[in-house]
């Protein structure tokens, strides 16, 4: 004989339903790769800071958010929108919420701060003034940093932050050209405290060498045989 739902049934499948709605709604890279790794964050864990914009590139940013924290790193996202807002909307549309503000990230300090690429999200991380102030002290402090795609030409050669030796970009003229003091052809590049990469299909390579400049080879190798990744 049929009974009609209780209450308390369609109370459970409407919340779930609004859960489902509404946490597809945002995504949110670091939160997602920490949720999905076994290793939470410990003291002694290293701080990494992935700041993102409008239009920036989302594979990027992604692969570099995940990898880190698969190292046991604690990433945190931040938003350079001059206006606080947290989500962004990347350059394929998708849209990702930061878990801070880029002025209050500038208040902490951090083992590395890695900047993904896009057009034109890796103008806005460059016009972005306190970014820009935490990267100057990073270099001063011979702290790594990092830039992949768009990001090493447009901000780092723009702003005196590239490496005095050897860099990539993408592969674009106008971006080689802003680079060319320093250009090299190779997927990643290390020099000295500053790592640089190509774009979205080199970017599960750059964000293990990333992991490898704070943990070390054995612990990237580790990572990458996880990830059936090839160095």
């Amino acid at each position: 004989r049929y009974r009609a739902p209780t209450m308390t049934l369609m109370r459970t499948v409407l919340a779930a339903t609004l859960f489902v709605i509404v946490s597809s709604a945002f995504y949110s890279p670091s939160f997602a790769a920490r949720s999905n790794s076994l290793r939470m964050s410990s003291s002694d864990a290293k701080r990494v800071l992935v700041p993102i914009a409008d239009d920036s590139e989302e594979i990027e940013t992604a692969c570099i958010t995940d990898t880190l924290t698969r190292f046991g790193a604690s990433v945190t996202v931040a938003s350079v929108k001059p206006d606080g807002e947290l989500v962004c909307k990347m350059s394929r549309g998708i849209k990702f919420m930061a878990d801070t503000t880029i002025d209050a990230a500038a208040k902490e300090e951090w083992d590395l701060i890695a900047l993904p690429g896009g057009m034109p999200g890796a103008e806005h991380l460059r016009d972005s003034e306190p970014l820009i102030s935490l990267l100057e002290e990073q270099k001063k402090a011979k702290k790594t940093y990092a830039a992949v795609c768009a990001s090493p030409a447009v901000v780092l050669a723009s702003k005196g932050l590239l490496p005095e030796d050897s860099a990539t970009c993408y592969p674009a003229p106008g971006f080689r050209e802003a680079i060319k003091a320093v250009e090299s052809d190779d997927e990643v590049v290390v020099s000295g405290n500053v790592i640089t990469s190509q774009g979205p299909g080199t970017s599960l390579k750059f964000a293990l060498q990333l992991g490898e400049s704070l943990y070390g080879k054995e612990k990237a190798d580790e990572i990458a045989a996880q990830m059936l990744v090839e160095r």
